[in-house]
């Protein structure tokens, strides 16, 4: 029987990284919220990160553990946003320009939600240690 002392930072660490990925797609979001050309030829598509749980030996008590992982970064299928600007070098012969569809205030609201659950994540993996450092004391007396 192998017990494993600290059962939840394995699942607080994969969290960790799985919000990561989901920070720096919201970052890349962000950051092309104006893009009206990208290399394919149309304004940039906000992405956005679908998570999976994938539940290990969970028939097994003394080692039955969850993981979060990215499942994929989808292409977010929202219409873009359409503006009259004759001037601008990506209007169409109507003079519309297509934006991304990125709702800047959205991935902002997004990024305060990633960091909260880095947080509760990274609080977990404090509390695991600490418990795992108060049993090594309990065997020091």
């Amino acid at each position: 029987m192998n017990i494993n002392i600290l059962p939840g930072v394995d699942s607080a660490a994969s969290a960790l990284q799985a919000e990561k990925v989901r920070m720096e797609v919201i970052s890349q979001n962000i950051a092309n919220a104006n893009t009206t050309r990208t290399s394919n030829g149309g304004p940039y598509q906000r992405q956005v990160v679908r998570f999976e749980t994938i539940m290990a030996n969970q028939f097994d008590p003394y080692s039955a553990k969850a993981e979060v992982r990215v499942a994929g970064i989808e292409t977010d299928n929202r219409p873009f946003k359409i503006m009259h600007q004759p001037g601008h070098p990506d209007a169409d012969a109507d003079g519309m320009v297509k934006y991304p569809n990125v709702n800047v205030h959205e991935e902002m609201a997004d990024l305060i939600a990633s960091s909260r659950a880095m947080e509760a994540n990274l609080s977990i993996i404090r509390t695991a240690r600490q418990m795992a450092m108060q049993t090594l004391a309990i065997g020091k007396n």
